[in-house]
């Protein structure tokens, strides 16, 4: 079963992004322009603000991931105020992504100041629907990219707009809103270097089922990052206590964005390779993003289940000699890929996890493979107590594991 086809009792919420693709003047795919999309269904954006431009971010990084979404091309994520001038944080490296300034921002120094240090920073520029006289031309010294308008537009007053542009090295001109195969030719004409509009691809909305996190485990773990005294061992402890976070953690550790590509075999590691300031601001972005809606609850019986195999799994590790976050994270994506429905290859396709961890959750091979049979088949009846040690100690961990992960769910 495909992530899309998920079973609808399955404790999932389904998330969305829009995607419009770019083209250069050969007509070849350069970029996507990534939008806020509340259902599959979709034609707009229903929500313009910082929680919009959140749920775009949250969802591109920790969820669809940027190599599935536009794989080597250019993405466009329009940024609101919130975020040029530094109040809200891009938790992601410069990159493959362009950061588009809306036409609706109200340019005072404060954004110019913004701006500039992002560009400082790495990042490219985009400026959306540029027009002269809304201050937008203070920009145009650190824009790499800007999109103008060529439907509907008088073309004397576009070629006033475009001479502006020229007058500054460096920066990419980006023709949008082509409706009609002479809107394309006239852009051409025009010197023109993309291409953007209707006519040659509308927003395509991508849907994906996917677990919903804690707010209350968000909350927690905000509230530890802001403590100096905090150790990592505390911050892995919060995270593995949700699957869906832990996912998310995950996710964002392995985003190319973040201009790091490591093996990555526990929550832990996730954590060491983010860092903490990194850390919360994804964390801040997420709870942001949950903002904007939610399509269901979570089953807390299936997340307990979960949680319960994980914790299962970790502790049976530990009598074996086996790292004990390795199996944790064995045990919480298996039960992960149970709960959605989907294969375990496909669950971990785009996390650069360790060969020892990815063979034991995708064949249940190696030492930490085994380890997630014993508890698969324990939960599931399938492993008879012996009344020997063994089975004594197995029995004892089972029951340890559901009134921990029980605990965890309802909060008790």
């Amino acid at each position: 079963m495909h992530l899309a086809d998920a079973p609808v009792d399955s404790g999932w919420h389904r998330i969305h992004i829009g995607r419009q693709p770019i083209h250069d003047g050969d007509g070849a795919l350069v970029a996507y322009e990534l939008l806020f999309r509340s259902h599959s269904q979709a034609k707009g954006a229903t929500a313009r603000g910082a929680e919009a431009t959140s749920q775009v971010i949250v969802n591109a990084f920790s969820e669809f991931g940027l190599e599935r979404l536009a794989g080597p091309n250019l993405c466009f994520i329009n940024l609101t105020r919130e975020f040029l001038v530094g109040e809200l944080p891009l938790p992601f490296d410069s990159g493959s992504v362009v950061l588009e300034v809306l036409e609706t921002v109200q340019i005072d120094d404060e954004v110019i100041e913004g701006v500039r240090r992002l560009a400082a920073q790495g990042f490219a520029i985009a400026l959306d629907d540029f027009v002269l006289g809304n201050d937008h031309e203070r920009l145009l010294e650190v824009a790499s990219y800007v999109k103008l308008e060529v439907s509907g537009i008088d073309p004397e007053l576009l070629r006033e707009r475009i001479a502006v542009c020229r007058a500054y090295e460096g920066v990419h001109l980006v023709a949008e809103r082509l409706e009609t195969e002479e809107d394309l030719e006239f852009a051409r004409g025009l010197g023109f270097e993309f291409f953007q509009g209707y006519l040659l691809g509308r927003p395509r909305v991508l849907s994906l089922d996917t677990l919903e996190p804690s707010r209350l485990r968000h909350l927690e773990l905000i509230s530890k990052l802001a403590d100096e005294d905090t150790d990592i061992d505390e911050i892995t402890e919060i995270i593995s206590s949700d699957p869906a976070l832990s996912y998310r953690i995950l996710r964002a550790a392995n985003s190319a964005a973040t201009g790091l590509w490591s093996e990555i075999s526990s929550i832990n590691d996730a954590v060491v390779i983010l860092g903490t300031q990194r850390l919360r601001h994804w964390v801040t972005l997420m709870l942001l993003s949950d903002v904007v809606g939610v399509d269901g609850d979570v089953d807390n019986e299936r997340m307990s289940h979960v949680l319960m195999r994980a914790r299962l799994c970790q502790l049976l590790s530990r009598s074996l000699g086996l790292p004990s976050d390795k199996a944790f994270t064995v045990g919480l994506l298996s039960g992960i890929a149970d709960l959605l429905g989907v294969p375990a290859e496909e669950l971990i396709a785009h996390l650069a996890l360790s060969h020892d961890v990815s063979f034991a959750i995708v064949e249940e091979g190696g030492p930490l493979g085994s380890v997630v049979t014993t508890a698969r088949a324990y939960e599931s009846g399938r492993l008879p107590e012996t009344g020997d040690a063994h089975g004594e100690d197995l029995a004892h961990a089972y029951l340890k594991a559901v009134d921990w992960s029980m605990n965890i769910v309802t909060g008790v």
